[in-house]
């Protein structure tokens, strides 16, 4: 990666040396919709703002992807307070260099209120909240993200060469034609495939090369199993800067996507009756020395479950936490009306509050021995698709674990028996929301757990982002 040698030990004073050669730099935040919104800056500007901070308008956090102001104003950006700047921090430890754009440097940001402390909805700070509980305990919070998504052709009908037939024309298209006109970048079903890459081999290389260098590496990457579908295995690590490599591995992907004229897609669901785009989320805990604190030393062969007899007490409540909270955070994982649409039954996507030890049916998936060794066990947290905002999810699932082990809760539903899927004789969990509205009026009631990990400023916020999407969509004419 074009980075120094440790980012984290980057200091104000550093950077006149660090950028002597550049004119400018990049820098940018994450909206609630985990869209990155930044700009450009000469360096001289960047210098000056670098230790405390610049002026951003609010209006990122009052509109939403396509820039539509809420129907109904929000706290943060609204017509009374005139849409006023909030503070955007500058996180020297993010810095690493755009290598596709000549090595620009690049840097993130998170937002500060005005009238003062971090802004409630920044979703960099609402992560760096639930992980600063663990770190007053002496635990840190590692993490994995997994990215299904389709890739489609740009339209062919045009002069254009491929670097100028992106996205943008894409979406012109669109305007005019259904979404199943467009080429994938290939057909058919051919899950880790080592033939189908080698049909876009540049593009494919390009991506992993692209990633290395830019500070997000991929651990695995392989077609998966729907046409012109990759999956990236982003290497784990610690949980804030594994969010950010999350958001910024599909900055990667795009801005490589546009240079070939391939359009990448991570909706949720974008064929009827193809299966879906995942975001699986991995997590584990460990202590200041490393030691995995789900992993049990020796088996428990008094388990209340057999699927239990490799995890620690810790990981047991954390994974009780998780049950318990998920039915109120719905929103968080799946974000978009379209978001529902993936979670269907015989697609591997769940739709129960369910849980088994490597039971790819359910909600969590519980990774231990004897599949995995002590030290890698860990949750995989299969709900989200890869239409959700990394940080609010992993953020969700931090608090919600972390309530369990204060709570020191327990498990109340058995796992999935194995060979059975959903819905089947063994789970007893609670049917998981069907819509965004239904997932949003549990998200935002007064007995919600959300309110109690979130706190209501951010609760109150978030839903009324949802509720404009619920908007959108009820007056929507389609189709149909």
């Amino acid at each position: 990666m074009t980075i120094t040698d440790d980012p984290k030990t980057l200091e104000v004073s550093d950077l006149s040396d660090l950028l002597a050669r550049d004119t400018c730099v990049k820098v940018a935040g994450v909206d609630i919709d985990g869209v990155l919104r930044g700009k450009l800056m000469a360096k001289k500007k960047f210098l000056s703002v670098a230790k405390d901070g610049f002026g951003f308008c609010s209006v990122i956090f009052g509109w939403d992807m396509h820039d539509q102001t809420y129907f109904r104003e929000l706290k943060i950006s609204n017509a009374d307070n005139g849409y006023r700047d909030i503070i955007a921090r500058i996180d020297l430890s993010s810095y690493r260099r755009l290598p596709w754009e000549n090595d620009v440097p690049f840097f993130l940001c998170s937002f500060d209120d005005p009238d003062g402390g971090s802004l409630s909805a920044c979703p960099r700070s609402v992560l760096g909240r639930a992980a600063a509980k663990l770190d007053e305990v002496g635990i840190s919070a590692l993490a994995g993200a997994e990215y299904e998504f389709y890739q489609f052709r740009a339209p062919s009908n045009s002069d254009l060469p491929d670097s100028e037939r992106n996205s943008s024309s894409t979406a012109a298209f669109l305007k005019d034609n259904a979404v199943h006109s467009l080429p994938s970048l290939t057909e058919g079903m051919f899950g880790y495939s080592l033939t189908r890459p080698i049909h876009n081999q540049d593009y494919y290389y390009g991506i992993f090369d692209a990633c290395q260098k830019f500070g997000c590496g991929i651990e695995g990457w392989h077609t998966e199993s729907g046409p012109g579908v990759f999956e990236a295995a982003l290497e784990y690590g610690e949980i804030r800067a594994m969010a950010d490599k999350a958001a910024l591995f599909k900055l990667v992907v795009k801005s490589i996507g546009s240079k070939f004229g391939i359009t990448p897609c991570f909706m949720a669901k974008p064929r009827q009756g193809l299966p879906g785009n995942s975001g699986h989320m991995h997590v584990s805990l460990v202590d200041k020395d490393g030691n995995n604190l789900f992993a049990r030393e020796t088996p428990d062969d008094n388990a209340r479950y057999p699927d239990l007899k490799n995890l620690s007490d810790t990981g047991r409540h954390f994974l009780a936490g998780l049950l318990e909270g998920l039915p109120d955070t719905m929103p968080i994982v799946a974000p978009t009306v379209n978001s529902y649409k993936r979670l269907v039954e015989n697609f591997w996507a769940p739709v129960t509050v369910s849980w088994g030890l490597e039971h790819r049916a359910a909600s969590i998936r519980l990774i231990a021995p004897p599949t995995s060794s002590p030290k890698a066990t860990r949750f995989e947290v299969r709900v989200p698709g890869a239409d959700a905002n990394p940080f609010l999810v992993l953020a969700m699932i931090l608090a919600l674990g972390w309530r369990g082990i204060e709570k020191k809760l327990e498990i109340k539903i058995p796992p999935l028996g194995k060979g059975e899927d959903v819905g089947g004789a063994s789970d007893k969990g609670e049917r998981l929301a069907k819509s965004l509205k239904e997932a949003t009026e549990k998200f935002a009631r007064k007995e919600s757990v959300a309110r109690e990990v979130f706190g209501d400023e951010f609760v109150e916020h978030f839903a009324g982002t949802r509720e404009h999407e619920i908007r959108l969509w009820d007056e929507a004419v389609t189709d149909w």
